[in-house]
């Protein structure tokens, strides 16, 4: 029987392909543990990236550092628009138990507006790129109506419910006047909670966070103008920052969250629909939101 050199060199090639990818899958990306348990001082990183629709991960991450004794400073690197309210609110509440233990810095990246701003007020020190979109301090609800559409085609629904409230924002039907006044009532709360946390994050009289709260963008510039960041400047500016108020010298040791392992079955998801998912994230929340609808895909 006659080699066949070239197809053996292919079987070979993609047997060793196919182990370096399962390795890949199993080993995942390298971690941080070595890094963790270091025992020299260090300066923690956590990056919120992306619009805010659980805070499991991030708070994990706050309460990990936050018990880390080698970790002196961390700084929380934020490009997001927002996101729902209840996600929002634990992480700022995370990140005043962890500035209480140790300085938290914010170094805001192209946007931290609204849930991203909300969860910034909480900590010690703020930095923005002078063009850094930030601010819209306010709540937003948003709820679609087929009505005439399915009078078009001829489509009704029928509802049974236990109280007159009970199927308001239903997609098929108008808001009442009563259903309104009590959903305003109910954003004017939540909204006065924002205002609340600005004002206690960034120790402004809320008479004067109340001025700015309407939903209005401003750049990195004009907030610092208005006292809602300290400092203009990028990451490296924040990390100068940590690194002078900890002592840890020119060069300090950086350390980030130990990366997550997934599934196969997530990374092949990831590595297909990357960019749709945020997209898809936003479309599928409900319920009350601290977020900036300025943002490609929404």
């Amino acid at each position: 029987m006659k080699k066949r050199p070239i197809l053996l060199a292919t079987l070979t090639i993609t047997l060793l392909f196919s182990v370096f990818l399962l390795l890949v899958f199993v080993l995942g990306p390298a971690g941080s543990t070595s890094d963790l348990m270091s025992v020299s001082d260090k300066i923690g990183v956590i990056d919120m990236t992306g619009p805010i629709t659980s805070a499991q991960e991030l708070t994990d991450d706050l309460i990990s550092f936050g018990d880390n004794q080698s970790i002196k400073a961390v700084i929380l690197r934020i490009d997001s628009p927002g996101g729902a309210v209840g996600p929002s609110q634990e992480i700022y509440q995370e990140v005043l138990r962890l500035q209480k233990k140790k300085p938290v810095i914010v170094s805001m990246g192209s946007v931290a507006a609204s849930g991203g701003y909300y969860i910034a007020a909480a900590a010690g020190r703020l930095f923005a790129n002078p063009g850094t979109i930030t601010g819209s301090i306010g709540v937003i609800m948003t709820f679609p109506n087929y009505e005439e559409l399915m009078q078009k085609v001829g489509v009704a629904t029928v509802v049974v419910k236990s109280g007159r409230f009970k199927d308001m924002g239903s997609a098929t039907r108008s808001f009442t006047e009563d259903e309104r006044k009590l959903l305003q009532s109910m954003i004017d709360d939540v909204h006065a909670q924002f205002v609340e946390a600005v004002s206690l994050g960034r120790e402004l009289p809320a008479a004067e966070v109340v001025k700015i709260a309407d939903g209005r963008i401003f750049s990195g510039r004009q907030a610092l103008a208005l006292g809602l960041i300290d400092e203009l400047g990028g990451f490296q500016d924040a990390l100068r920052y940590a690194a002078d108020l900890t002592g840890l010298g020119d060069d300090p040791h950086l350390v980030y969250p130990e990366a997550k392992r997934q599934g196969l079955l997530e990374r092949i998801i990831n590595m297909t629909l990357g960019d749709l998912l945020p997209t898809m994230s936003r479309a599928g929340q409900t319920g009350p939101q601290y977020l900036w609808p300025g943002v490609v895909g929404l």
